[in-house]
């Protein structure tokens, strides 16, 4: 048996459809279908997409997750035929907001779309957050103060990159850079430019395929150590950076004053 045949056998049962009613569905043979049940065959693509449209989930969920262990009523169906995210609530009925460790951050690429990975990571629930589907990332680097290493942002899912909004922070995990947090400052044609609030740090271009997920700024998890204070160290940067640019344009008026 496996993971497909399981779910199949699964869905079928909840919808309390017969074998012969599923395969007149398919427009196959009742013989063929039990094939595919009992793990013997596997089908084509074609009856693939029909089996995906008749049971309401993407093809990648059939063949990859072993769907008896999550509830199809918790989780959170997404656009592109993409895996669904679990949304798993507490005793009180508060969402569980999964928190992506510190040391393991570049190990979410791998594991953003495996159920089993998301399941182990630790939860907490924030009560005034709620109506989608909230994951905590880590801080890295001093491009959006007032964030550092050692705190942690919240970010609600965004299902489609039409509904960023200019201005607004978002947390972007794309194939090339893994998680960055950054703002969101237009869109074009193939890409999207997304700018740091630290002015230090030059606005940059992500192409849209590399963009894995995108999650909006919902709120922050500060370290102990937070100090208010630690804004003059971005106002030296930018100190720094504006020498240096005058360096370099004074450099650029020699040589071609020579």
């Amino acid at each position: 048996m496996s993971i497909f045949s399981d779910n199949i056998r699964f869905l079928r049962a909840k919808k309390m459809t017969t074998q012969q009613e599923l395969a007149d569905t398919l427009i196959i043979t009742r013989s063929r279908y039990v094939s595919y049940e009992d793990g013997r065959s596997e089908p084509p693509y074609d009856v693939l997409i029909t089996m995906s449209k008749f049971f309401h989930i993407s093809i990648d969920l059939l063949l990859t997750v072993d769907i008896r262990k999550y509830p199809l009523e918790e989780m959170m169906n997404l656009p592109d035929n993409r895996i669904v995210l679990p949304i798993i609530v507490d005793e009180s009925g508060n969402n569980s907001i999964e928190i992506i460790p510190q040391k393991a951050s570049m190990g979410y690429l791998s594991g953003y779309s495996d159920p089993e990975y998301i399941e182990s990571l630790q939860r907490i629930s924030l009560p005034f957050l709620t109506n989608g589907k909230y994951r905590a990332f880590p801080a890295q680097g001093d491009s959006m103060p007032p964030f550092k290493d050692g705190s942690f942002i919240i970010g609600k899912y965004v299902e489609d990159i039409e509904d960023l909004k200019i201005n607004k922070s978002y947390i972007f995990v794309t194939l090339n850079d893994g998680i960055s947090y950054k703002r969101f400052k237009g869109q074009k044609k193939k890409s999207i430019e997304v700018s740091a609030d630290n002015t230090f740090y030059q606005p940059y271009e992500i192409p849209l395929s590399e963009i894995v997920e995108i999650w909006q700024y919902a709120s922050g998890i500060f370290p102990e150590d937070f100090e208010p204070d630690n804004f003059d160290n971005y106002n030296l940067k930018d100190m720094f950076l504006e020498i240096r640019r005058d360096i370099k344009e004074l450099d650029n008026k020699v040589s071609n004053a020579k």
